[in-house]
């Protein structure tokens, strides 16, 4: 908020809880009808990592919002950084989840006391708005290439409607961008061997949640990696990685994944809304903070010496 603030973005701030957060502020739930309220209200939100308590009845906060907002792309894009040692460099990748279907839709039963059916759920719908919204990005983006992860070759009416919609939108809608199919598990060792081979990634829910993971570790993890959910209404910014309440107040934690995610609402805010003030911001943020990353000013994670605040404070130093 410090850095937003400092680099004058459009934003007015409105503080709602979620998580065991929201239960220690007097809720009863830990996705409070008031907070989801004014999402809905104003249509954008940043969010903070939110810990669900475990075993103990409440549905994830993630999975809440994406069901009650409807917001069915999951976007991660995932890029190299000076001054962040990986193995791999000049990675320039945008994996693009399907966040609603797929074993995650939780079509779970039990048949007998041994026997446990999860069923995969595919759409034509689902799967059109999808595919919809990643070659429309790739176009605005101005990206070269959408690459489909699959398993048709096994779950052949699942994940083949997956692919042959992504197909025809393609073939219809968006042949300026090229495409390509690859089944999942020879595009994970592609990934590996040399990510800069793919542009944009095209996935169902399960794939792309472990291929995001996969990806964010090319890159430094996920502590340099932002995140949205995003659909035809709502949008919501979040860093991914965990809550980490074992070093919560204690001023150490890596604010970058969440100033990268809020980077990201300033240019969703410039791009919808045609706020140039809010691409700007983004601009000047985004340039900040890959200088200090360049000039060694890190937190403690990423092999340097910074605490949270200190960081905050590199990166107004540098707007």
């Amino acid at each position: 908020m410090r850095v937003l603030d400092a680099a004058e973005a459009p934003i007015a701030w409105i503080e709602k809880h979620a998580g065991i957060a929201a239960l220690e502020a007097g809720a009863t739930e830990v996705l409070p009808a008031d907070t989801i309220e004014e999402i809905e209200r104003v249509g954008i939100a940043l969010k903070g990592p939110c810990t669900t308590p475990v075993g103990k009845g409440f549905s994830s906060v993630n999975v809440q919002l994406r069901k009650r907002l409807n917001m069915y792309a999951a976007v991660r894009p995932v890029r190299s950084l000076e001054g962040v040692q990986t193995r791999f460099q000049n990675v320039d990748l945008v994996i693009i989840r399907e966040n609603t279907e797929g074993l995650y839709s939780g079509a779970e039963s039990q048949v007998t006391d041994d026997v446990i059916i999860s069923m995969k759920v595919a759409t034509t719908p689902a799967c059109k708005r999808i595919a919809h919204w990643a070659f429309r990005y790739a176009t605005q983006r101005q990206r070269r290439k959408v690459t489909v992860f699959h398993k048709a070759n096994i779950m052949k009416m699942s994940d083949g409607l997956f692919i042959d919609v992504a197909a025809q939108v393609h073939s219809r809608e968006y042949p300026n961008i090229e495409y390509q199919q690859m089944i999942i598990d020879a595009g994970c060792m592609k990934l590996v061997q040399d990510p800069t081979q793919f542009d944009i990634l095209l996935l169902e829910n399960l794939y792309g949640d472990v291929v995001s993971d996969l990806c964010a570790g090319l890159v430094g993890g996920l502590g340099v990696v932002p995140g949205a959910n995003i659909g035809d209404e709502f949008a919501v910014f979040e860093a991914v990685h965990g809550s980490a309440p074992d070093i919560a107040g204690q001023n150490i934690a890596n604010p970058l994944a969440l100033l990268m995610s809020a980077v990201m609402m300033l240019n969703h805010i410039g791009q919808e809304r045609s706020d140039d003030r809010a691409t700007a911001s983004a601009q000047r943020i985004k340039k900040a903070y890959d200088q200090a990353l360049k000039d060694g000013e890190k937190t403690r994670d990423l092999g340097g010496t910074l605490g949270t605040d200190a960081f905050a404070d590199a990166v107004i130093a540098r707007l």
